[in-house]
């Protein structure tokens, strides 16, 4: 048996940034992406956004990498919308994505900035914060889209 624990917080969008996420359809989307998560025992111990994307703090399961474990969850929670009609039109996600590891000694204070997305986007576009974070390490920033 292996023991691997891998802090991952990653953000992705919507598609052309559509501010879609109003309440209440984030916390049902939200609340799906934990549930559907739970069933592939990928561990969200973070989720929650703002009208254009959201941010997830999980656990990366050994089995997969980033970009799978962010594939199922990306994927399956668009299926799931344009079900369920829980937007007018067709509801997608951005291609990109932003992920990063987080280290333990830093988990409160992610779980903090997620928990606080609402308050905090009264004051930092999704642009600026993703050109924050792009920067945080090592890119030159860019765009989700």
């Amino acid at each position: 048996m292996s023991y691997v624990k891998i802090w991952i917080h990653a953000v992705w969008g919507t598609k052309h940034r559509q501010p879609v996420l109003q309440p209440p359809i984030l916390a049902q989307l939200c609340a799906h992406i934990r549930e559907n998560a739970k069933s592939k025992d990928i561990c969200i111990d973070r989720i929650n956004g703002h009208h254009d994307h959201i941010h997830v703090l999980m656990l990366l399961k050994s089995e997969y990498g980033i970009s799978k474990q962010i594939q199922l969850l990306k994927g399956e929670s668009a299926f799931w919308a344009n079900k369920m009609k829980l937007v007018r039109g067709n509801f997608e996600w951005a291609d990109k994505y932003f992920a990063a590891s987080v280290s333990e000694s830093r988990i409160r204070f992610v779980r903090r900035y997620i928990d606080n997305q609402q308050t905090h986007h009264t004051k930092r576009k999704f642009q600026e914060e993703f050109d924050a974070f792009a920067r945080g390490i090592g890119y030159d920033g860019g765009d989700l889209e």
